[in-house]
């Protein structure tokens, strides 16, 4: 084993002659903006408005999302300075517990946080192509296969996945220059979208009548009256709020995981996280000030209008849609599925991307199929890519990677509080270890995240027990898989020792 900062990491992350330092900190930004921007900043808000009834703790909700991004990112980029080596997150947490927390973190990573939300993403790119492409559809049914239902829209999202695992397994550059263009074309188009929000909203009253109600939350009843929400169920509320914006703003820690391939790395990762989560945050905040200050927050599943409907029941939950409908009439809908299709696009490529670097981590501590820490020709972890797109597919084919990604809300969050948690455990074990970066505000700042992420996770114990505990049952399921593998792993090393 190579020794590195005092920790035992594997020659494979170390150092491998065909892996190569190619992502600046220009990429490192586009990498995290790229990840975090999907398709839910999009729609989430409508849910959000229908939690809360309040234009501004839907704001709030948002603000607080911003701010624990950021936290996390600073939080994270301590650990990213400590240990730049490829598979971020999951060596963190190796290095802090025990190998088993990382292999749990990998295991539920590959099983449904990554592929599942490539799946989902690649869904949703392809039912936006339908906007402008009538023929890829769910109601256009391919052909079928006992449960399994192939439509065009599954059939558009597999060749998504397909095009874009052959994009980066030609390599980092490659891979890096796709990211680039896409993302910092989200970026700017969330912009337009701003500006053009900012436009029209002069000529309407929606503001006006949103001040009225600014902070009076409520829920509407099963009667269909309308509930106040005061103190701890307007806690309880904003928690399960939070859960649909935070992962909006997911994936920004994808960017450790390909470490090992950024130039300087114990100094363009930190600063790719807090760039590139605050340039996401402010703008995710900034586009829904622009949805209440154009659309009235409250309106009627019956609303006839994009009016009478509202934030609340937008059609479709696609309130940036309503936005522009306002704005630019009949060719709204055609101009945001270009928008969702190039941010689905990108978003998916940056999940593809920083995905395999985990399971390459993975293989090199023996946890992971041999052949998946292997690197190709271009200096890719290639296999991993490949058997990553496979599950991907199957989970598109099988259409639980919905429900899967529910379920592991939770674990999630637990693996966050877990990370940032890492920091406390190694400025105790280790005080001497060299620490080029810092976490701002230690320890108060990363004590507010963990208080925070915990009280989430008890409210979603609590309230949303049909999520929580599949998503932990999940997770510990890789449990007896880890001890199962370590024992095959030492057989075939000992087995492999008596034939020499």
């Amino acid at each position: 084993m190579i020794i590195f900062a005092d920790y035992s990491i594997s020659p494979m992350e170390a150092e491998h002659p065909l892996i190569k330092k190619k992502v600046n900190l220009f990429d490192g930004i586009n990498m995290v903006s790229g990840a975090m921007i999907g398709s839910g900043i999009f729609i989430v808000s409508a849910d959000i408005a229908r939690n809360l009834g309040s234009p501004g703790w839907l704001i709030m909700v948002w603000v607080i999302t911003g701010v624990l991004t950021l936290i996390g990112a600073v939080c994270y980029g301590e650990l990213a300075s400590m240990m730049p080596c490829v598979g971020g997150q999951y060596v963190y947490l190796r290095e802090s517990y025990h190998p088993i927390i990382g292999f749990l973190f990998g295991w539920t990573t590959f099983l449904v946080i990554q592929c599942g939300s490539i799946a989902a993403v690649g869904i949703a790119f392809a039912k936006f192509s339908g906007v402008i492409f009538p023929w890829i559809a769910d109601s256009n049914l391919l052909f079928e296969v006992g449960p399994i239902k192939v439509t065009s829209t599954v059939i558009v999202a597999i060749g998504l996945i397909i095009l874009l695992t052959w994009l980066n397994i030609q390599g980092i550059v490659v891979g890096k220059k796709v990211q680039n263009i896409f993302s910092s074309t989200k970026v700017l188009a969330l912009v337009g979208f701003v500006i053009v929000g900012l436009i029209v909203m002069k000529s309407l009253d929606s503001w006006e009548i949103n001040k009225e109600v600014f902070w009076s939350a409520s829920q509407i009843g099963s009667d269909g009256a309308k509930l106040p929400l005061k103190g701890f169920s307007l806690i309880t509320a904003v928690g399960i709020s939070l859960v649909g914006a935070l992962f909006s703003a997911d994936a920004w820690y994808d960017v450790t995981f390909i470490s090992g391939e950024v130039i300087n790395p114990r100094k363009n990762v930190p600063l790719s996280l807090l760039i590139g989560t605050f340039i996401v945050s402010v703008l995710y905040i900034i586009v829904n000030y622009i949805f209440i200050a154009v659309l009235p927050l409250h309106g009627s599943p019956d609303g006839t209008d994009t009016f009478s409907r509202g934030i609340q029941y937008a059609t479709d939950d696609r309130v940036a849609t309503s936005v522009m409908e306002v704005a630019l009439g009949d060719p709204a809908a055609v101009i945001m599925a270009l928008l969702i299709m190039i941010s689905t696009f990108g978003c998916n490529h940056g999940l593809i991307l920083a995905g395999p670097r985990v399971y390459y981590a993975m293989a090199a501590d023996g946890l992971f199929f041999k052949r998946v820490g292997k690197i190709n020709k271009n200096g890719v972890p290639g296999f991993a890519m490949i058997i990553q797109g496979i599950w991907s597919i199957l989970l598109c084919l099988s259409g639980t990677y919905s429900d899967l990604l529910d379920y592991v809300i939770f674990a999630v969050l637990l693996f966050f509080t877990l990370t940032i948690l890492a920091i406390f455990i190694l400025r105790k074990k280790r005080p001497d270890e060299p620490r080029p970066y810092k976490a701002f505000g230690y320890p108060f700042i990363p004590a507010l995240y963990i208080l925070i992420t915990t009280a989430i996770m008890v409210i979603l114990l609590i309230y949303k027990p049909n999520y929580t505990f599949p998503g932990l049952f999940i997770v510990f399921l890789g449990v007896p898989v880890y001890f199962l593998w370590k024992k095959f792993s030492k057989e075939k090393s000992v087995s492999a020792d008596n034939r020499d």
